[in-house]
């Protein structure tokens, strides 16, 4: 691995008593000092490539109507310089084992466009103030499989351990309610590919504004996610339900499929782990979905520490609508002309599979932008102890929100020379973040009538 800064040395010069699953009011009073309001160190480095967080983007740019695809609000940026398979030995050190790997397998295609960095991340005031409570009230329930006494926004802004930090990710804030028309492609090694169009809806009450924990601990739900398949014909109308729990040792996750052929609606608990995702030729298990969801219980979590990284960040001409899914898709990985990486730091947690447990994964290693606790990379190895695949997040500002959140996910399969790429949404309508959706909307009855239509 990348040499990474223990923890203890990251922190100590904002954290004199080191930090706890609850900590103090007297320390939570730092994320409006040294730190920021999601728990990031407010200053920049020392060199000066990452710079101070001075808010995020609080507004958006002149021209924009929500409803359009995000413009660009950086759109004079310059590359400073480009990292390749000719020089990657003097940029190693910012590097993730798997991108370098990237760059070793494709030694002739594939770069990094590097700009100049923004810390762009924002979310609404009253985030930053739930996050401040969740601070000191936030706790793990048995095992690390759920939470208690958190509502709205991170957790664990100054997190003590791997799961804490893993949470903070699964419950960084993404509005309320998020309809959004997208989909994927699996390329082959060619570069041919076919679209699966997907309409997904997530509903989020864990992050409604006001939401309390005594309340969410009644209901015992984080959020319902449904998603349909619109296209090809082929899978037209496969549907899938989810209802993710809070604590997940009082109740797993909760699932149901609708399937076509049979038109019925089933339940399916295997839908977790390293089940195959929806339609992903076998290049992504269920728990890569999002870079990462799901109980965290087969594996041990080690909050290994912080590095400065460079990672995929305000990718906004990959998510432009003037950019088609045939320039994007290419051969091998896409196309690293739209790409944007930029500087940040990232916490790094590694997961290790636990003894008498099974996971085609044997060791995960997430990157997160301490800035949005995004997952932006991560290595993932099989049981041989070799990289098997490297998925890479490339966000961008929703600023009517605002939340930083992905536009595209791209999971490379190192073996086969393949990736699966997630989240096309450039020849969509844009995500509606003000859409009304209701409890009913996310019953098993409401899967079947999704599946019909």
């Amino acid at each position: 691995m990348n040499k990474v800064t223990i923890l203890s040395l990251t922190i100590a010069m904002v954290l004199s008593t080191g930090a706890l699953a609850k900590i103090p009011s007297e320390q939570a009073a730092k994320l409006s000092a040294e730190l920021t309001p999601m728990g990031a160190i407010r200053a920049g480095n020392k060199d000066g490539s990452i710079p101070e967080w001075t808010g995020g983007i609080t507004k958006a740019p002149a021209g924009y109507t929500v409803g359009d695809h995000h413009l660009d609000p950086y759109p004079n940026d310059k590359i400073e310089f480009t990292i390749t398979a000719g020089n990657l030995d003097k940029y190693k050190t910012l590097l993730t084992p798997g991108q370098i790997k990237l760059f070793e397998t494709y030694p002739d295609t594939y770069k990094m466009n590097i700009y100049q960095t923004h810390r762009s991340a924002s979310y609404p005031e009253h985030v930053y103030q739930a996050v401040r409570k969740n601070a000191t009230r936030s706790e793990l329930v048995e095992n690390g499989n759920g939470i208690k006494q958190a509502a709205v926004g991170i957790p664990f802004p100054v997190p003590a351990n791997g799961l804490e930090a893993i949470w903070n990710h699964t419950l960084r804030y993404r509005g309320e309610n998020v309809t959004r028309q997208a989909g994927q492609a699996s390329p082959t090694a060619s570069g041919s590919y076919t679209y699966v169009g997907l309409k997904e809806t997530l509903l989020l009450p864990y992050n409604v504004k006001g939401a309390s924990p005594e309340e969410l601990q009644k209901t015992n739900i984080l959020f319902k996610f449904k998603q349909k398949v619109t296209e090809p014909a082929r899978l037209a109308g496969t549907a899938l339900l989810v209802h993710e729990t809070m604590d997940q040792v009082k109740t797993p996750r909760q699932a149901w499929t609708y399937n076509t052929g049979q038109r019925r609606v089933r339940r399916a608990p295997n839908v977790a782990y390293d089940a195959p995702g929806t339609a992903s030729d076998g290049l992504r298990t269920t728990d890569d979905f999002d870079m990462y969801n799901g109980a965290p219980n087969r594996y041990n979590w080690t909050l290994k520490g912080k590095q400065e990284l460079y990672i995929p960040y305000n990718d906004y001409r990959l998510h432009s609508d003037k950019v088609k899914y045939d320039d994007i898709l290419q051969a091998g990985h896409i196309n690293p002309d739209l790409v944007r990486y930029e500087k940040h730091r990232v916490w790094v947690v590694e997961a290790n599979l636990k003894d008498n447990t099974r996971h085609i994964y044997k060791k995960r290693v997430f990157y997160i932008d301490e800035d949005s606790w995004q997952v932006v990379v991560t290595d993932i190895y099989d049981n041989r102890d070799e990289l098997y695949r490297v998925g890479v997040s490339h966000t961008i500002n929703y600023y009517e929100v605002p939340t930083l959140w992905s536009t595209l996910d791209v999971f490379h399969d190192i073996q086969s020379r393949r990736y699966i790429a997630l989240g096309l949404d450039n020849e969509e309508k844009m995500y509606d973040f003000s859409t009304k959706l209701k409890e009913r909307d996310f019953t098993p009855a409401a899967l079947r009538r999704e599946g019909r239509r």
